[in-house]
């Protein structure tokens, strides 16, 4: 290809500049998101001034086209679509179930080992997002420094060095946790599943997001327990007063909720509400699982407090995980339980024993070295263009009356679509196009959610992501027409 004709010496040469600049994004050649050439490259290019193509750009972002990143460059910016409506408020009867799930999510999550699909399904950080580098380094470097460390158990409660970075985070942030009440798991579903066992037992009801990760359906499953779902607002979560009422008219051993981020909707109780919730249980003696796993992945300047934070007497059972943020492979978790720390630990010991012990100092020693915060700087901006950019090609590609949710953290969409649209059907037609999504009734213990699907943003934007889309927009359209 031939390089372009230098441009001609004449006033206002920044305006051919830039106009060379929209030219190859109105074409394509350059994306949203994309990094437009560097200022010197370009003036190299070009054969014009650096100061000529800095005024270029300068006309490029007032006209909203690019966007100035510190010591990054210039990228494309996404052109924004009128936003299409939200999901409304869930609507679940109030009376418990026994929890049936079936294989179908099962399915989903191992549809993420095959290379030939586009992974919109299971909601997993794609591998270039994540520090693994830095992290296998440190591995090797203690390892290295301590050759015995992978040959012993760290009982329960776990690694003390692990343990003690988490509760400086939590000070960090503004609340107190001590190590000493941190006790490290295989991952967050290990969190999860010890903290039902100690507070519950089966035949059990245990309250619910509605709708709720697939994965706390499963551990409720397998533990005999019964599953009580609760209305929640794909904005401010869980509603207190819908959550009242359950309370005063059925026997709930316990809530598990999802208060930072929840999957699927990406909701965030406000603080204030997490207060009133952490009281109104506390008045009843019922303990709150609260799952925390999105919760360093907010867009906002800010990390929400857990409601653990809020908690006096013991009964908020807070769990996390480093598998979202940092490596879902090294299967390291936490659970800082309350007043059941001592049933969590045994029943940590008679399960697994301990956490493997190498990748508990690999993150101990991330976190300590201050790469944690760096990368979560930097994946949180990338998450939340991730999310528009989904969110504009739904937009875009979808049929019309398509309901979107807006999360505000976290690198999940929620999409409603036709009320006949069948979204287990819409699997297996996705995939038999080389897609892989996540059918809204693996969201419900009652296989609500028929047409809603959700969508992973955790992969960087791509042209085969926005075909994918655009096919998938197309089956749906098709669907629509029977």
């Amino acid at each position: 290809m031939r390089p372009p004709a230098p441009l001609k010496s004449e006033n206002h040469l920044y305006e051919q500049v830039a106009q060379r600049v929209i030219g190859l994004i109105d074409r394509g050649i350059l994306r949203p998101g994309d990094r437009v050439p560097s200022v010197r490259k370009l003036s190299l290019q070009q054969k014009v001034s650096v100061a000529t193509v800095l005024q270029a750009y300068r006309e490029l972002e007032n006209k909203g086209l690019v966007e100035a990143r510190p010591q990054s460059g210039y990228y494309v910016r996404p052109r924004f679509l009128p936003l299409p409506p939200e999901p409304e408020i869930s609507k679940p009867a109030c009376s418990s179930t026994k929890v049936t799930m079936g294989d179908l999510a099962v399915q989903v999550v191992q549809g993420q080992r095959d290379p030939s699909l586009i992974h919109l399904g299971a909601a997993v950080p794609s591998p270039e997002l994540l520090p693994m580098a830095q992290l296998n380094r440190s591995m090797t470097s203690i390892g290295r420094r301590s050759p015995l460390l992978g040959t012993s158990y760290e009982a329960p409660p776990g690694v003390l060095l692990l343990r003690t970075q988490i509760a400086k985070r939590a000070m960090n942030q503004g609340w107190t946790l001590s190590p000493n009440e941190i006790v490290t798991t295989c991952g967050a579903q290990e969190a999860l599943n010890l903290c039902l066992r100690a507070v519950a037992k089966p035949g059990d009801t245990i309250a619910i997001e509605s709708p709720t990760y697939y994965g706390i359906l499963q551990i409720i499953e397998t533990l005999g327990m019964r599953a009580l779902e609760i209305p929640t607002h794909p904005r401010d979560g869980v509603s207190l007063e819908a959550l009242t009422y359950a309370l005063d008219n059925h026997s709930i051993k316990a809530c598990l909720f999802s208060l930072n981020f929840n999957n699927p909707l990406g909701s965030c109780m406000p603080e204030a509400n997490k207060q009133r919730l952490v009281e109104l249980l506390a008045k009843r003696d019922i303990p709150l699982i609260e799952d925390d796993i999105y919760g360093e992945l907010g867009f906002g300047p800010t990390r929400p407090l857990p409601a653990k934070a809020f908690d006096k007497k013991g009964l908020v059972l807070l769990c996390d995980s480093f598998s979202k943020t940092l490596a879902p492979g090294y299967r390291v978790g936490w659970t800082a339980p309350g007043r059941y720390q001592k049933q969590v630990e045994q029943l940590k010991f008679t399960s697994t024993i301990a956490t493997a012990t190498l990748p508990q100092y690999a993150i101990a020693d991330f976190l300590a070295n201050g790469g944690y915060d760096h990368h979560l700087r930097k994946v949180r901006r990338l998450y939340a263009e991730k999310v528009q950019l989904m969110t504009q090609a739904i937009t875009k590609y979808f049929p019309a009356g398509t309901k979107v949710t807006r999360p505000s953290g976290g690198f999940v969409l929620w999409v409603e679509l036709a009320p006949h649209i069948n979204s287990t059907e819409l699997y297996h037609l996705a995939l038999a196009a080389k897609i892989s999504i996540a059918p809204g009734t693996i969201f419900s213990a009652k296989q609500k959610f028929q047409n809603f699907v959700r969508l992973n943003c955790g992969n960087p934007w791509s042209g085969a992501i926005e075909n994918a889309l655009i096919k998938l927009g197309q089956i749906i359209a098709a669907m629509n027409k029977r």
